[in-house]
C-alpha cells in the first residue's frame, strides 16, 4: 500500500490535470521530492510526517487552479523557515521567481522583537511587501492558514482561539479582499467553530434538524426555475445551495434574530452563458415569484471592489418564505470561486503572469496598505489600523465623480475621504464639497450613488487638523499627515532630535553612543524608514514615541557589545546605584548572603520566591531594576521563559557558604504530596517533621476526590536535609507521592 504522502501526491497530479494544459510535471515533482527530503526528520503536532502539511498546501493551490511555479512553491513553503535550507539554495535548485514566492511566505523568525505583537506586525507587514511585488504571496499563505485551520484540534484550547481569532481578523478578510470566496467561507466556519464552539455546535444541529424541510422547499424552487427559463429560451444552470453557518450567525447576531425568524439558510443560484441571459433571467424570477423592495443589487454594472459580480435579489417562495437569488455567468462564477487567482493564464505548457491591468485595477486597496504601513512605525496602531481596514470594506458605498468615474469608499465616508481617493492634491486643495448638486459640509456622510463634486482652491493652505478626526478611511489620514510632516520637516527633525537625546540620557548614554551607523541601519530595516533625518522627524511630529526609538537603538548598542561585557556592565551598574562599597553589602537582616555573583563578590542579594533555591541547587542571577540580583535556580520557569533581551540580565551565580560560620543559614523550601485519604495521616505527617525538629511555615490540605494533597512550606539548612525529609515522607502509609515544587 503507498505511503499517504504518496497518494496525496498523485492527487495533486490528478488535480492539476483537471486545468492546466501541459503535461509536463517535473517542476511539481522535484518541488515535492526536495521538500520529502527536507523535512524527512520531522512530524507535526498531529504524528504524520511533516511532508504532509506541503502536499495538503499544494492541493489546495491546485483546486484554486493556481501555476506550477506557485503550487511548487507551497510545497517548499515551509523549507528556509523549517530547514536549514536558504532562499539561494532554492534559487539554485529550482528558479528566482519560486525562491521569492518562497521567501514571502516565510516568516521573520531570524529577527529578535521585544513582545509577540512587534513580531506579529513585522510578519504582516513583510507579507504585504512581498504581495506587492507577487500577490500569489498571499494566496499561498491563505492556503497555509487553510490547511493548519483544518488541522487546529491538535493544538492547545488557548492557541486553537488564537489562531483562530486571528484567521478571522486577517485572512478571511483577505481572501475576501481577494475574492476567493472558497476558502473564505471555511475558514470562517472553521475560526467560528474555536473561538465559540458550544454557539457553533448548536446552531449546527439546530441546522440539521430543519435541513430535510429547507432542501425539499429549495428544490421546489430549483425545479420551478429551470422550467421557467427553457420556457422563456433562457440556457442556465440552478442550484440551491445552503448558507454558511458562520454567515447565519452574523445574520443572527447582527440582527438580534433567532434561528427560526431567519429564513434564507439557503440560497438560489442561476448560471449563465452571457450578461444579457443575467438580466434575462432576472425577468423571469421576478416575474414567477415577487420581489422584496429594496433588496436588488446589480454588482455586474458595479462590481465589488474583490471583482466579484452578481444580481442579487430576494424574493418570495411558493410558500412566501424568502430566498436569495445570485446570478451571473459562467465567468463571473468562476472569478467568485477563486477570486484574483481565476487571471493567471497559460501558454503551451508554461504559466503566464497575472494581467497588469487587472491587477492595477484591483489591487488598489493593497497599494493604499502599503502606503500607510510606510508611515505607521508603532506596532499596535498598525495591527489596529490593519484589522480594521480589512474588514471594514465589506460595507463599502459606490460615488460618482461628475463626470460619471466610479469611486468606492467604506460606508460612513466624508468628501474628505472622497477627495484624498480621487489625488493628493485635490485634497490638500479641497474647500469644500457638493453633494447631488447642493453644498455640503466636508464631514457629511456619503451615500451610495451620490454624485459627488470637489470644490478647491490654489489660494488654500491645506488641511486642518480636525480634518484627521473627520476622515474614516486609512489612505485619506495617511495622506493628511504625510502633508503636515512635509510642511513642518526641518522643525519636526530638530525637535525629534532633541527628544532622543534625552532619552539617550536616562540610559546613562550620549545619542551618539546609541546612534552609530551599523546601528541606525539596522534600525532602518526592523520599523520601515529609509533615513535618520525621518526617523527624527517622525519623533518630532509625534508619529514615532522617542523611547521606542532609544529602546530599538538601545538593543542594538547590547548585541554590538556583546552578551559577557553586557552581563559585567549590568552588574557593574547595579553596584554603582546600590552604593556597594567594595563588596561588603549586607542584607537587610545584617546576615551575609553567602552567595557569590560573577564579577562583583557578595552583593544584595534575594532567593526569589517563585523557586526557592536551597545550597545544592545549581543557581543563576537575575539583575533586577532597582532591587539587587535575584537568586533562581537553573531549572526556573521564570527563567527558562526570559525573552532575549531579558537573557542579557542574567549573570553567574554560586553558594559561598563557609563549611563553619557563625551565621546561621536558613532557606525555605516547599513540597506537595499526594495521599490517600485515611484517618491520622495528618498526625503521622506532621509526626516526621516533629522527630526531624524540622519548621513546619504553612501548611494547605485540600481533598480531590479521594486523593488528598498537602501543600507545606519548610525551612531547612541544605538541599540534603530535603531530600532526606522527602524519603521519610515516602515511607509513611498512603503517601503515593512526594515531590519539591515552585509556588
Amino acid at each position: 500500500m503507498p505511503e499517504i504522502d504518496e497518494m496525496l501526491y498523485s492527487q495533486l497530479i490528478d488535480t492539476i490535470k483537471t486545468y492546466h494544459p501541459s503535461d509536463d510535471f517535473s517542476l511539481v515533482e522535484k518541488a515535492y521530492l526536495f521538500a520529502k527530503e527536507a523535512h524527512k526528520e520531522q512530524t507535526r503536532k498531529s504524528g504524520e510526517p511533516y511532508v504532509i502539511h506541503p502536499l495538503s498546501v499544494a492541493i489546495i493551490l491546485a483546486e484554486t487552479e493556481l501555476d506550477k511555479e506557485t503550487i511548487a512553491a507551497g510545497l517548499l513553503h515551509d523549507v528556509i523557515e523549517d530547514t536549514d535550507y536558504s532562499k539561494q539554495d532554492i534559487a539554485e535548485q529550482f528558479s528566482p521567481e519560486v525562491a521569492e514566492l518562497v521567501d514571502g511566505v516565510t516568516k521573520l523568525e531570524k529577527y529578535e522583537y521585544t513582545s509577540l505583537e512587534d513580531k506579529q506586525a513585522e510578519n504582516y507587514r513583510k507579507m504585504f511587501l512581498a504581495m506587492a511585488s507577487d500577490i500569489r504571496v498571499i494566496i499561498i499563505k491563505i492556503a497555509d492558514r487553510l490547511h493548519n485551520m483544518r488541522t487546529l484540534k491538535f493544538q492547545r484550547p488557548e492557541k486553537q482561539r488564537e489562531i483562530a481569532q486571528e484567521t478571522l481578523d486577517i485572512y478571511c478578510p483577505l481572501a475576501d479582499r481577494l475574492g476567493i470566496s472558497t476558502i473564505r467561507y471555511e475558514l470562517e466556519d472553521l475560526a467560528f467553530r474555536y473561538i465559540d464552539p458550544e454557539a457553533y455546535f448548536v446552531l449546527k444541529e439546530q441546522i440539521q434538524m430543519k435541513q430535510t424541510e429547507r432542501v425539499a422547499h429549495v428544490n421546489k424552487i430549483v425545479e420551478e426555475l429551470k422550467v421557467a427559463l427553457a420556457q422563456n429560451l433562457i440556457e442556465g444552470y440552478v442550484e440551491g445551495r445552503p448558507k454558511h453557518f458562520f454567515s447565519i450567525y452574523k445574520k443572527m447576531h447582527n440582527q438580534n434574530k433567532t434561528l427560526e425568524q431567519i429564513f434564507d439558510l439557503f440560497a438560489v443560484r442561476i448560471i449563465t452563458n452571457s450578461i444579457k441571459d443575467c438580466y434575462g433571467a432576472l425577468g423571469v424570477a421576478h416575474e414567477l415569484y415577487h420581489h422584496v423592495p429594496n433588496r436588488f443589487k446589480d454588482y455586474i454594472a458595479m462590481p465589488k471592489p474583490n471583482m466579484y459580480q452578481s444580481l442579487h435579489s430576494t424574493l418570495l417562495g411558493p410558500e412566501g418564505e424568502p430566498f436569495e437569488l445570485q446570478i451571473r455567468t459562467w465567468a463571473m462564477h468562476r472569478t467568485c470561486e477563486f477570486g484574483i487567482a481565476a487571471h493567471w493564464k497559460y501558454k503551451a505548457g508554461k504559466s503566464g503572469k497575472f494581467e497588469k491591468d487587472q491587477e492595477d485595477k484591483k489591487l488598489v486597496w493593497l497599494r493604499q496598505i502599503l502606503e500607510w504601513q510606510r508611515e505607521s512605525v508603532d506596532n499596535k496602531e498598525y495591527l489596529d489600523a490593519l484589522k480594521f481596514d480589512l474588514n471594514v470594506y465589506k460595507d463599502s458605498i459606490y460615488c460618482f465623480t461628475p463626470k460619471g468615474a466610479v469611486i468606492s469608499l467604506l460606508s460612513g465616508a466624508t468628501p474628505i475621504d472622497f477627495a484624498y481617493q480621487i489625488h493628493s492634491a485635490i485634497g490638500n486643495k479641497m474647500v469644500g464639497a457638493k453633494v447631488n448638486g447642493k453644498i455640503v459640509t466636508i464631514d457629511s456622510a456619503l451615500s451610495s450613488g451620490d454624485r459627488v463634486e470637489i470644490l478647491t482652491s490654489q489660494n488654500s493652505k491645506g488641511p486642518n487638523l480636525d480634518w484627521l478626526k473627520m476622515a474614516k478611511t486609512s489612505q485619506a489620514k495617511n495622506k493628511i499627515n504625510q502633508w503636515f510632516k512635509k510642511e513642518n520637516r526641518e522643525e519636526n527633525i530638530a525637535k525629534g532630535l532633541a527628544q532622543l537625546q534625552e532619552g539617550a540620557k536616562k540610559k546613562n548614554l550620549l545619542l551618539e553612543e546609541l546612534a552609530t551607523p551599523a546601528n541606525i541601519g539596522r534600525l532602518l530595516q526592523k520599523i520601515s524608514y529609509s533615513d535618520w533625518e525621518g526617523v527624527c522627524a517622525a519623533v518630532g511630529y509625534g508619529g514615532l514615541r522617542e523611547g521606542q526609538v532609544v529602546s530599538k537603538l538601545y538593543e542594538e548598542y547590547l548585541v554590538s557589545k556583546g552578551t559577557t561585557l553586557e552581563k559585567e556592565k549590568i552588574a557593574k551598574q547595579l553596584i554603582d546605584v546600590e552604593k556597594i562599597d567594595d563588596g561588603r553589602h549586607r542584607e537587610k537582616t545584617g546576615k551575609r548572603s553567602g552567595i557569590t555573583v560573577q564579577g562583583v563578590g557578595d552583593i544584595n542579594v534575594r532567593l526569589s520566591k517563585c523557586c526557592s533555591p536551597v545550597p545544592g541547587d545549581e543557581i543563576v542571577g537575575f539583575v533586577t531594576r532597582g532591587r539587587g540580583v535575584s537568586i533562581h535556580r537553573t531549572d526556573c520557569v521564570n527563567i527558562i521563559n526570559l525573552n532575549d533581551f531579558e537573557k542579557h540580565r542574567v549573570i553567574e551565580a554560586q553558594w559561598s557558604l563557609p563549611e563553619k560560620s557563625g551565621t546561621d543559614y536558613s532557606f525555605r523550601a516547599d513540597l506537595k504530596l499526594e495521599c490517600d485519604d485515611r484517618s491520622s495521616l495528618l498526625f503521622d505527617i506532621s509526626k516526621i517533621f516533629m522527630d526531624e525538629r524540622m519548621e513546619m511555615s504553612a501548611m494547605n490540605v485540600r481533598t480531590v476526590k479521594e486523593t488528598v494533597i498537602f501543600n507545606i512550606s519548610i525551612t531547612i539548612k541544605t538541599k540534603e536535609q530535603l531530600e532526606k525529609i522527602t524519603q521519610k515522607l515516602l515511607q509513611v502509609k498512603g503517601v503515593h507521592s512526594a515531590e519539591r515544587v515552585t509556588v
